[in-house]
């Protein structure tokens, strides 16, 4: 029998795809596998798909302490319920741990995305000597997770953290929220590549036209990324204009909950250090005179695997 008494299972649950991994208790990935999420047919056929996945990492008597989930949307953590969550279909109200518990005679746990990403963090990356921590994560939209005092923060109904959906321009861009000027406006990845490329045109001699082959539909960060490095004026006023713009979000933070301490991830912090500069002074700008000197903001560690170490350290927290 393959024993593993002290590892977990962490499933990253997303609208296209479930990724699952066998994770030690030191973080480290022991085996990995996928499956399409297969959403648009409901419910029901993304819960099968959620068990195909562990059934295939306990296969060969594998035993595990327990198994977490990041999920998109609201999350009753107590409760193990997944509430509408978002590009999952038809689902309502879903109490996942109990449907998976049934199934696996494991503890399941369950957490929304962003806060399992935090958590994460918090057990195994950058946030592993932090007292309290505001995490960000950049991706096709913009999350967050809030801890104070190793403790992740909720709020009243589990929403707590919409980093994304903090306003800096009330007369800004449309947000999908319905809001107005949310940092995810601006920095979502979606939002972002849209802008570049309606505003690429007055750039004609940027090398960002000759890196996706003048097609933009080959825009992606990572693209940006590359011309940036490469000296591009214009890619390079692309991502510090970006930094600036999370600063403004970040010092509201700041401000308000006295957390100096924020661990950026996601594809949109691959921009890397010139993102961090430009983020951490107009940051320094906008917050209290006493707050100013303490700024801190630091990359993710858990990078890639994020999504499936940030489900696994659920366990490891709720132990």
């Amino acid at each position: 029998m393959t024993k593993h008494d002290k590892a977990v299972i962490g499933i990253d649950l997303g609208g296209t795809s479930i990724k699952f991994g066998l994770v030690s208790a030191e973080g480290n990935i022991l085996a990995k596998v996928s499956r399409p999420s297969n959403a648009s047919q409901g419910p029901d056929a993304v819960i099968e798909q959620i068990k195909s996945g562990v059934h295939e990492l306990l296969k060969d008597d594998v035993r595990v302490k327990g198994i977490g989930i990041g999920a998109p949307g609201i999350v009753n953590a107590k409760k193990g319920i997944v509430e509408n969550p978002p590009n999952l279909p038809g689902w309502g109200k879903i109490c996942v741990s109990k449907i998976l518990e049934k199934e696996f005679d494991k503890k399941i746990f369950v957490e929304n995305d962003a806060n399992a990403a935090a958590i994460g963090e918090m057990v195994f990356g950058a946030g592993k000597d932090l007292t309290s921590f505001l995490m960000v994560t950049l991706g096709t939209g913009v999350g967050g997770g809030i801890v104070i005092k190793k403790k992740i923060f909720r709020g009243d109904s589990g929403a707590a953290g919409e980093f994304g959906h903090m306003t800096i321009d009330f007369n800004g861009p449309k947000c999908n929220c319905g809001s107005r000027g949310c940092i995810e406006a601006y920095l979502g990845i979606n939002y972002l590549t849209q802008h570049v490329a309606s505003d690429l045109g007055r750039h004609s001699s940027s090398k960002i036209f000759e890196l996706i082959d003048y097609n933009l539909d080959n825009l992606t960060p990572l693209i940006i990324s590359k011309a940036a490095k490469a000296g591009d004026e214009y890619a390079i006023s692309v991502i510090t204009d970006a930094g600036t713009k999370l600063g403004y979000a970040i010092s509201s933070v700041c401000n308000l909950l006295d957390i100096t301490s924020i661990i950026v991830g996601g594809g949109v912090a691959g921009f890397g250090q010139l993102l961090f500069d430009s983020a951490k002074a107009s940051a320094k700008e906008r917050v209290l005179k006493s707050l100013r000197d303490k700024i801190t903001i630091l990359p993710a560690k858990l990078s890639n695997e994020a999504g499936i170490l940030g489900a696994s350290s659920l366990v490891v927290y709720n132990d």
